[in-house]
């Protein structure tokens, strides 16, 4: 049994035992430099009760809809993903980051308009939609399950980036391509293995698993690596085409979840089984250290959930803008210079 130690900023040491004789390496903290300030709105004394008022709207919708938890986790990642944490997913255009073909689907665009208004009525022009879009997601994924970790504040908004700029991968691709991804944006294979586990909860689209089910690699027959029995269940939702006019079937990332939007580790226990609905959930096993991981992840969900408070932590930090660079928009929407336009 072997132990490596993740700091965790403002928390104390997480410690993960893997069993095995193989080596991880994963990083122990946030990638420097670290910009941004723990309750940076109360410490700057602009906006107090910032943190308080993002909560009791988050809590309000989760309330009536548990599914934001997923929603906010996808859009958190599609907007830190591409260009850094800078909300630029949240502006509208006809050529927006948000219309790319890798966000069809994305949802929680009105969580966060609601609560930038609150936050405009509160404290005019100060609190950003990067930050808003950072703790939104870390108080519905909270009270999904995850652990409430410190998100660091102080990230100022950027400006439009095109749909052509968006570099999402395909949920198709292979494990090596996956942790290439992952590395590009500063983060590593424990990050990687550990984000994934987000689709213990929410839904995709039939078109990104058609090809598991009917013609994997153009073979006519579904990906070999899919239980049997999950290609049957899922074939009953998933036509091979779909018809004119006729809209693309969801299914759920995690059937052991469902509609209740739950933050587990049965996730794991699934790609274990080979019952991962996503082709590149499945390839965790196909990797030594994401497969050790893993096993990891199945066997203890507190484990998974530290490291699940780290991981945020650390791809909320990626390329974010702070001090002068950016603004703060007044509307989520819009930069400032097309407010009120």
């Amino acid at each position: 049994m072997r132990q490596f130690v993740l700091f965790f900023p403002l928390l104390a040491f997480v410690v993960i035992s893997l069993a095995g004789t193989a080596t991880v390496e994963a990083a122990t903290g946030l990638n420097p430099p670290v910009k941004l300030v723990w309750h940076y709105y109360k410490v700057t004394n602009t906006c107090d009760d910032a943190e308080t008022y993002i909560r009791h709207q988050v809590e309000n919708f989760y309330r009536n809809d548990s599914s934001i938890a997923p929603k906010l986790l996808r859009l958190l990642y599609s907007d830190c993903m591409v260009n850094g944490c800078d909300a630029s997913v949240l502006l509208q255009g006809p050529n927006s980051e948000r219309t790319a073909p890798q966000n069809r689907g994305l949802g929680g665009f009105v969580i966060i308009d609601k609560i930038k208004k609150v936050l405009e009525t509160r404290c005019p022009g100060v609190v950003s939609c990067a930050d808003i879009l950072n703790l939104a997601t870390r108080d519905a994924v909270h009270m999904a399950g995850a652990p409430s970790y410190p998100v660091l504040t102080g990230r100022r908004d950027g400006g439009v980036l095109n749909a052509d700029a968006v570099d999402l991968p395909s949920p198709s691709i292979s494990v090596e391509e996956s942790l290439a991804y992952f590395k590009s944006k500063g983060l590593d294979v424990l990050d990687m293995t550990t984000l994934l586990g987000a689709h213990s909860m929410g839904k995709t689209h039939c078109s990104h698993i058609v090809n598991r089910l009917y013609n994997f690699k153009n073979t006519g027959k579904p990906d070999p690596t899919m239980n049997t029995t999950l290609v049957s269940e899922l074939r009953t939702r998933c036509p091979p085409r779909t018809k004119k006019g006729q809209t693309d079937p969801l299914v759920y990332l995690n059937p052991d979840s469902g509609s209740s939007n739950r933050f587990s580790n049965s996730y794991y226990s699934r790609v274990l089984s080979h019952n991962a609905v996503l082709g590149v959930d499945q390839q965790l096993i196909y990797n030594g250290d994401s497969m050790e991981i893993t096993q990891e992840f199945d066997a203890s969900f507190e484990d998974f959930r530290k490291s699940f408070a780290l991981a945020m932590s650390r791809m909320g930090s990626i390329n974010v803008l702070t001090g002068k660079a950016g603004e703060i928009r007044r509307d989520c929407r819009v930069t400032n210079a097309n407010y009120g336009a």
